[in-house]
């Protein structure tokens, strides 16, 4: 664990997830933030540009405290420099829903706030009541996006011409946060249920399987190792790529038709998933459109996350 020297009155956060965190937890703490921070909504600290190309100059003359990072979000070349910078620097590992809470508790105690705030516990007892998800029917409807809120509420912006990951074409960043490579603009929430063509037939009783695309042209899916996988899981959906080598694999679309499905899951971030972009490539599979903030964030939004992903996710194959 990174040693804080001193007592923390400024923090700056170069992760979405742990500057809701934050915000929500220590209220003035916070001093900095990516442009990529969009919760909670009217959060009023600098901008330090992306995750993947912070500005190091400008959170040096913040004097912060303490930076916050994840190995998966940021760059280490970037997190050095704020080291040589005298910054003390705390990087987080978030890939499962375990190490989640014990992370963000970590997060919190470093910051001097309360380790255990009242959404944590709420989130604890929310994932330790999970139903999960039942047989899916094949050629089913689209589900809806599940969180309610206004237009662009949800998930992060993405900002043109960002730093990429994930290894799509034109981007400079190393494999690592789905966020990096977010479509840009703002989006509301699909709220209608769209007819998916015959029923093909019923899946048997069993877990449920699923391809989970997080970008398409190239397509990439989850692949091992990801907290959202480990969410789905939990859910009672198994990502059939959750032994593939790599993390977020490029894979053809042919062959993840081929993989057969029960149950193709699209997320609106980091590539915007809408009904009429993303299900009609998987014609005769149910699909579910869900709220992208809900599957791959891991801060306050974590209490609200396994009901709206399940009513997602149910309403795919009602």
């Amino acid at each position: 664990m990174t040693a804080v020297r001193g007592t923390v009155r400024r923090v700056v956060s170069l992760v979405p997830s742990l500057t809701e965190t934050v915000a929500v937890t220590a209220p003035g703490l916070l001093v900095g933030a990516t442009d990529w921070c969009s919760h909670p909504a009217g959060l009023d600290v600098a901008r330090v540009g992306g995750t993947k190309n912070p500005d190091v100059a400008a959170i040096t003359a913040l004097r912060p405290d303490l930076v916050l990072a994840n190995e998966e979000e940021n760059r280490a070349p970037d997190l050095d420099a704020l080291r040589a910078a005298g910054l003390d620097v705390l990087v987080t590992e978030i890939r499962t829903l375990d190490q989640a809470f014990r992370e963000l508790e970590r997060v919190l105690a470093a910051c001097g706030a309360p380790a255990r705030p009242r959404w944590l516990v709420e989130a604890e007892e929310a994932w330790a009541a999970v139903e999960p998800v039942g047989p899916v029917a094949s050629g089913g409807p689209v589900g809806p996006i599940g969180a309610a809120g206004p237009p662009g509420a949800t998930g992060a912006v993405g900002l043109p011409g960002s730093a990429g990951a994930v290894g799509l074409p034109g981007s400079t960043g190393a494999v690592g946060s789905l966020r990096s490579v977010a479509s840009a603009g703002p989006r509301g929430p699909v709220t209608g249920v769209v007819p998916r063509g015959p029923v093909t037939g019923v899946v048997p009783p069993g877990p449920v399987t699923a391809v989970v695309p997080i970008w398409r042209r190239p397509w990439m899916v989850l692949g091992c190792d990801t907290f959202a996988g480990d969410l789905l899981a939990r859910l009672g959906v198994r990502n059939l790529y959750d032994d593939h080598p790599e993390r977020y694999p490029r894979l053809p679309l042919d062959e993840l038709r081929a993989a057969r499905p029960d149950l193709v899951v699209l997320p609106d971030e980091p590539y915007r998933f809408t009904r009429d972009d993303g299900p009609e490539a998987f014609p005769g599979t149910a699909a579910a459109l869900v709220d992208g903030r809900m599957l791959t964030w891991y801060g306050p939004s974590l209490a609200e996350a396994p009901r709206v992903l399940s009513r997602a996710l149910r309403a795919a194959h009602r």
